[in-house]
C-alpha cells in the first residue's frame, strides 16, 4: 500500500496538526491501495501562512525566471511517468496505458500551454490615457477532482506559477497519490519554499477551510456543480475570487443526413474514454429519427465491442469507476433509465460478466430517450450512451440547449453546416467531429457548468489580477 501522511507546506514533508488517517480503496480491488492523513483547519492556517509569507519575492520574479522554473517542473514530470501512472491505475481507475498517455499527458499539455502563453504575455497595456497592467492575485487556494487529476491540478499550478502567485492545493481524497509525487516534481524543480503547499483532506474539511480562509485571494474549484455552490458559499463572506469547472450533460447534435460511419465513432468515443469519467462526455446524442435505426446500430457496436478490465493490466480496455458511490449512482440511473421506458439496446445493470468484484459498469447504450427522463437530465459519469431523436434541427437545437449545464457541445457532420449551428448552442466549447477540448483554446461552460476560464492565455489571465493607473506619462 503507498503512503503519503504528511503535507507538503513551506518546502518540507510535514505531520499533520491533528489529522486523521484515510484509507483509500482501488475501484478495481475493492481493497486498500493508499493511505494519506485528511488534514485540518490548522494544517491550512500553516499552508497559507508559509504562501503569504512566499508571495512577497515570488511575486516579484521575471517572466524570464518563472519560465525556466515552469520548463524544469516539465522535466522532472516526465521522469515520473511510470509513478504517476501506476498511482492513478490503483486509485481511480485508469488503465495503465491510458494513464501513461491520456493521464499523464494532460498534465504536461497543462504546463507547456501556460509555458507558450507566458512568453508573450503582455503584463501592461495601454488604453488612451490610461495603463492597464495585470498582476499577481496572491495566495489561490485549489481544489481538485480525481476524475482527469493531473490535468485539473496543471490547468491551475501552472498558470498559477506563470503568474506570480502563491498556492495552497487540497487534492481530491480519492486519488491523492499523483499530487504527492507531484508535489514531489515540484520540490526537485526548485519551486522556493511556500510558493506550492499541499494539503491533503475532504471538502467538509480541508476544502471548506480554504474556501472560507481570509488569508486565500482566489480558491479555483473543479468538481461537481452541488459541491461548488458550497464552495461559492463559503468564499462569500471574504468576498475572494471563485473560480470554477463543473458539471456537464453535453450533447452529441448529429446533423440530418451526416454520414454516420464516419462522424459518430470520433465523437461517441468520449462517451467511453476514462469510463465516461468526463465533465465534457457527450453522452446525450441526438440523431434525426429517420437516422435512429442505423446510429444506434453503430453506437451498439462501439459499446459491445468496448472491453472492461483489470487498470494494472496493459492494454486498450476501460477500467472501473471510481468508487462504490459513483458505482451505486450509475446502476440507479441506468435502471431509472429502464423503468422510464427507454429501450436498453446493450449493456445494463450489473457487473460485466468477466469480473467478480470492483466497480465496473456494462458500456451501456439506451435509445428512445426523452428529454424528461432523469437519465436525459442528470449527469451519469460513466460509460452509458442515450440516443435521443428529433423531427427538426431547430428542435434538435432546442433539445441539446435543455439542460442547467453548458460545459460544451459536439457537432456531428458537414463542418460548413456545424458553422451555423455552433452559434446556436449555449455551451463554453463547441466540437465539430471530435469532443475533446482544444489545445490552447479556453476550456470552462455557461450556466450550472461555472465561471472563468482554464488553459493558455485565458487559463492565465484569469489567475491575474487587473489595476488601471492614470496621470503617469506615456
Amino acid at each position: 500500500m503507498d503512503s503519503y501522511l504528511k503535507h507538503y507546506i513551506n518546502g518540507q514533508w510535514v505531520d499533520s496538526i491533528g489529522g486523521k488517517r484515510h484509507l483509500v480503496i482501488s475501484p478495481s480491488t475493492e481493497e486498500p491501495c493508499t493511505e494519506i492523513t485528511l488534514g485540518t483547519q490548522a494544517d491550512v492556517d500553516a499552508a497559507v501562512k508559509a504562501a503569504t509569507a512566499a508571495f512577497e519575492t515570488y511575486s516579484q520574479t521575471s517572466r524570464e525566471e518563472r519560465l525556466a522554473l515552469l520548463g524544469r517542473i516539465v522535466e522532472e514530470y516526465k521522469k515520473r511517468v511510470g509513478d504517476l501512472a501506476k498511482s492513478m491505475a490503483s486509485e481511480m481507475g485508469a488503465p495503465l496505458n491510458f494513464a501513461a498517455t491520456a493521464q499523464v499527458g494532460a498534465g504536461i499539455g497543462g504546463f507547456l500551454g501556460t509555458i507558450e502563453a507566458l512568453k508573450t504575455f503582455e503584463f501592461s497595456e495601454r488604453h488612451g490615457a490610461n495603463l492597464v497592467v495585470y498582476e499577481p492575485i496572491g495566495v489561490v487556494g485549489m481544489i481538485t477532482p480525481w476524475n482527469w487529476p493531473l490535468n485539473q491540478i496543471a490547468l491551475k499550478v501552472a498558470p498559477a506559477l506563470a503568474g506570480g502567485n502563491t498556492m495552497v492545493l487540497k487534492p481530491s481524497e480519492e486519488c491523492p497519490g499523483n499530487a504527492a509525487i507531484f508535489a514531489e516534481i515540484l520540490d526537485a524543480a526548485g519551486v522556493p519554499p511556500g510558493v506550492f503547499n499541499l494539503v491533503q483532506g475532504d471538502g467538509p474539511g480541508v476544502g471548506a477551510a480554504i474556501s472560507a480562509h481570509k488569508g486565500i485571494d482566489m480558491v479555483s474549484f473543479t468538481g461537481s456543480t452541488r459541491a461548488g455552490i458550497l464552495v461559492a458559499k463559503a468564499a462569500a463572506d471574504t468576498v475572494k475570487r471563485v473560480h470554477q469547472e463543473l458539471g456537464g450533460k453535453s450533447p452529441n447534435l448529429v446533423l440530418p443526413g451526416a454520414d454516420l460511419a464516419t462522424v459518430l465513432p470520433p465523437t461517441v468515443s468520449g462517451v467511453l474514454i476514462n469510463t465516461g469519467q468526463s465533465c465534457i462526455a457527450p453522452t446525450r446524442i441526438l440523431v434525426q429519427k429517420d437516422q435512429e435505426a442505423e446510429a444506434v446500430g453503430i453506437i451498439k457496436g462501439m459499446f459491445d465491442g468496448t472491453q472492461v478490465g483489470d487498470p494494472l493490466t496493459e492494454g486498450a480496455h476501460i477500467g472501473p469507476v471510481v468508487n462504490k458511490t459513483q458505482y451505486d449512482k450509475i446502476q440507479g440511473l441506468i435502471q431509472s433509465a429502464i423503468d422510464e421506458g427507454a429501450k436498453l439496446e446493450t449493456g445494463g445493470t450489473g457487473l460485466p460478466t468477466n469480473v467478480n468484484r470492483g466497480y465496473y459498469i456494462k458500456p451501456t447504450v439506451f435509445s428512445g430517450v426523452t428529454p424528461d427522463m432523469r437519465i436525459a437530465k442528470e449527469e451519469v459519469f460513466g460509460p452509458v450512451a442515450t440516443v435521443m431523436t428529433y423531427a427538426t434541427l431547430d428542435e434538435g437545437v432546442k433539445i441539446a440547449n435543455d439542460t442547467d449545464y453548458g460545459l460544451s457541445a459536439v457537432i456531428s457532420g458537414d463542418p460548413e453546416k456545424a458553422a451555423a449551428i455552433a452559434p446556436k448552442l449555449r455551451a463554453g466549447m463547441v466540437a465539430v467531429n471530435n469532443w475533446g477540448p482544444s489545445p490552447g483554446a479556453p476550456f470552462g461552460g455557461y450556466k450550472q457548468s461555472g465561471n472563468g476560464r482554464e488553459g493558455g492565455l485565458f487559463g492565465l489571465r484569469d489567475f491575474m489580477e487587473m489595476k488601471s493607473i492614470s496621470g503617469i506619462p506615456a
